[in-house]
C-alpha cells in the first residue's frame, strides 16, 4: 500500500519474497510502470539477498508458509543456490587461510565451518534438502556436508527421547504429523549422505540413525542402508552400538534381526572384495588387513553373544543363527563362543538334551585355551559327551606337548591336503590356495596363542622351582655345617663348637648320615 501512494518503505529479507508474490499476484509488471514493484523485488533478491548466506536462509524461511507460487518465481532456487554457492566460497577461503597461517588457520576454519551449519539448522526438511544437494554438485567438502547432517539431525530430532526407545509401549504424545515429519526428516537425510568412498561417516552417528529409522518405522530402503554402511565398518564398532533395543512387544530385548543383517552384509562384501582380487595375486598387506577385519568383528560377536545370551525371550532359533552365521576362520579361539553358550545355557536351564547337544557343537574343543578347557571340563551344564570329548582333546594335546609335535602334524596333513588338483581350473587352484593361505595363517594365531599360554605356564614352574630351591638351600646349608662340626675342615681336637640355629633333626640326620 505503501509503494502504490508513492511513500517510502524497505525492502528486507523478511518481506522481499511476500512483496515478490504479491507483486506478481497484482501483475505490478514494467508494462504499466518503470521500477514497479516487481522489478525491485528481483533487484533487491539478486543484489543483495544472493550475496549474503544468512539473508537467503531468512528469505526461505519465509516461503515455507507461501503459496506454491514461491516456488515458480524461482525464488527459492534462487536462494537455494546462493548458499550454496557463499559455502563453497567460504570453504575456499578457509582453505586459503590454512596455506597462509598454520597456526591460526584451523580455528578461522572451524568458526567457519560451525556459523553457516548452524544457520541451515533452521531451514525446513525439503529446503534442506535442496540445499546439500546443491552443495554436493558445486563441490563443499563431503565432511563438511556430513557435519552439517549431524548438526541437522541433533536439532531437529531431540524429541525422541531414550524412554521411548527403551519402551515399546511408549505413549504417542506427539501428534501423528509430528511422527510423519520424524520419519521424512530421518529418511531425507540418510538420503543425503555421501558416497561410502567420499567421506567418512562416524560410527556412532549411523548407529544412532539406525535406532532412529527403527523407531519412527522408517522404510525398509532407509534401514538397509544404513545396516550396509555400518557393515562396511563393522571391524569397528563397539559392544554398545551392537545393542539396538527392540521395539517389539513380546520380543527379545535387543534388536538381534537387525545385527544380523549387518553382519550378513560384512561378510558379503568381504566375499566380494576376495572376488574381485581373484584375477590376480594381491600382497600380504592387504590380506592380512582383511582377515584381522574378519577376527575383530568375530570377538566382537562372541561378546555381542554373552552380552544378550541371559535374556529370558532370546529364542534358541536366533542365538544359534548368530553363532553359525559367523564362519569358523573368524575365531582363532573358541573362548568368547564356549563363554557365551555357557551363559545362554546358565540363562535356559529348561533347554532339552537334544538342543543342548546341537548348541555345544558349535563349539570347538581343539581351539578352547587351558583355562576354558579345565572349566568346560568341570561344566556340569554341558552335555556329557562335550565333556568327554573335551577331556579327549585335551589329553591328545599333553601327548603332542610331551612327544614335541604339538601342531605338526595338523599342517603337514593341512597342507598335503591343500595340494591344487591338475584337473581344476587356473581359478579354482587359486581359490583353493585362497582357502589354504587363511587356514594356515589361522593355524598360525593358534599357535601363537598356544605358546603365550605355555610361556605363562613356564614362568609359574620357574616360580614353584625357586621356591623349592630356596628350601633345598637351607637343607645343603645345615648338611654342610653338620659335616663342619665332625671335624673334617677342624685341626685335631678343635674345641668347642657353637651350636647352629634351626632343625636339630637335619643336623642328626647329618652326623648319623657321616658316621656311616
Amino acid at each position: 500500500m505503501k509503494f502504490c501512494y508513492g511513500m517510502n518503505f524497505e525492502i528486507t529479507a523478511a518481506n522481499a519474497a511476500l512483496l515478490r508474490c504479491a507483486a506478481e499476484y497484482l501483475e505490478m509488471s514494467e508494462d504499466y510502470r518503470e521500477e514497479n514493484l516487481i522489478a525491485r523485488t528481483e533487484v533487491y533478491l539478486n543484489d543483495v539477498v544472493v550475496q549474503s548466506l544468512e539473508k537467503c536462509v531468512e528469505v526461505l524461511c519465509t516461503c515455507e508458509n507461501l503459496p506454491p507460487i514461491v516456488e515458480e518465481l524461482g525464488i527459492i532456487n534462487t536462494c537455494v543456490e546462493a548458499i550454496a554457492m557463499n559455502a563453497c566460497k567460504e570453504q575456499l577461503v578457509s582453505g586459503l587461510s590454512t596455506l597462509d597461517c598454520n597456526g591460526e588457520s584451523t580455528e578461522l576454519k572451524t568458526g567457519c565451518m560451525e556459523w553457516w551449519i548452524e544457520d541451515l539448522s533452521v531451514l525446513r526438511i525439503d529446503y534442506y534438502h535442496k540445499v546439500i544437494t546443491s552443495m554436493a554438485r558445486i563441490g563443499v567438502r563431503p565432511d563438511s556436508i556430513v557435519e552439517s547432517l549431524m548438526h541437522y539431525a541433533q536439532i531437529s530430532l531431540k524429541s525422541i527421547g531414550k524412554c521411548q526407545i527403551w519402551n515399546p509401549a511408549r505413549p504417542n504424545s506427539n501428534s501423528g504429523t509430528t511422527e510423519n515429519e520424524q520419519k521424512t526428516i530421518v529418511e531425507a537425510l540418510v538420503n543425503l549422505l555421501p558416497t561410502l568412498k567420499s567421506s567418512n561417516v562416524p560410527l556412532s552417528f549411523l548407529f544412532g540413525m539406525l535406532r532412529m529409522a527403527i523407531m519412527v518405522e522408517a522404510t525398509v530402503a532407509c534401514r538397509l542402508e544404513l545396516e550396509r554402511r555400518i557393515a562396511f565398518r563393522l571391524e569397528m564398532a563397539s559392544l554398545d552400538d551392537l545393542l539396538i533395543p527392540s521395539l517389539r512387544a513380546g520380543d527379545s530385548l535387543f534388536d538381534i534381526d537387525t545385527v544380523h543383517r549387518i553382519l550378513v552384509n560384512f561378510l558379503q562384501q568381504i566375499e566380494d572384495e576376495e572376488n574381485e582380487d581373484s584375477g590376480g595375486y594381491e600382497s600380504d598387506g592387504l590380506a592380512s588387513l582383511g582377515h584381522g577385519s574378519l577376527l575383530k568383528v568375530g570377538r566382537l560377536i562372541d561378546s555381542y553373544l554373552a552380552e544378550i545370551a541371559p535374556d529370558p525371550y532370546l529364542s534358541l532359533q536366533k542365538f544359534i543363527a548368530m553363532i553359525e552365521t559367523l564362519p569358523d576362520y573368524a575365531r582363532v579361539i573358541d573362548d568368547g563362543l564356549y563363554r557365551a553358550i555357557d551363559i545362554y545355557l546358565k540363562a535356559h536351564p529348561m533347554l532339552s538334551d537334544h538342543e543342548c547337544k546341537k548348541l555345544c557343537k558349535f563349539i570347538d574343543c581343539q581351539k578352547l585355551s587351558q583355562e576354558a578347557t579345565n572349566h568346560a571340563a568341570q561344566n556340569e551344564r554341558l552335555p556329557v559327551q562335550m565333556a568327554i570329548k573335551v577331556l579327549y582333546f585335551e589329553q591328545l594335546r599333553l601327548k603332542n606337548a610331551l612327544c614335541g609335535s604339538s601342531g605338526d602334524g595338523f599342517l603337514s596333513q593341512k597342507i598335503s591336503s591343500g595340494v591344487p588338483s591338475a584337473a581344476m581350473s587356473p581359478r579354482d587352484n587359486y581359490a583353493s590356495l585362497r582357502r589354504e593361505n587363511r587356514e594356515l595363517k589361522l593355524e598360525i594365531s593358534r599357535m601363537r596363542v598356544r605358546l603365550s599360554e605355555l610361556e605363562k605356564e613356564q614362568v609359574v614352574m620357574k616360580r614353584g622351582m625357586m621356591e623349592k630351591s630356596g628350601n633345598g638351600k637351607t637343607f645343603f646349608t645345615s648338611l654342610s655345617k653338620g659335616i663342619g662340626r665332625i671335624g673334617i675342615f677342624s685341626g685335631p681336637g678343635g674345641g668347642k663348637r657353637r651350636k647352629p640355629r634351626g632343625s636339630e633333626g637335619k643336623s642328626g640326620r647329618s652326623r648319623r648320615y657321616s658316621v656311616s
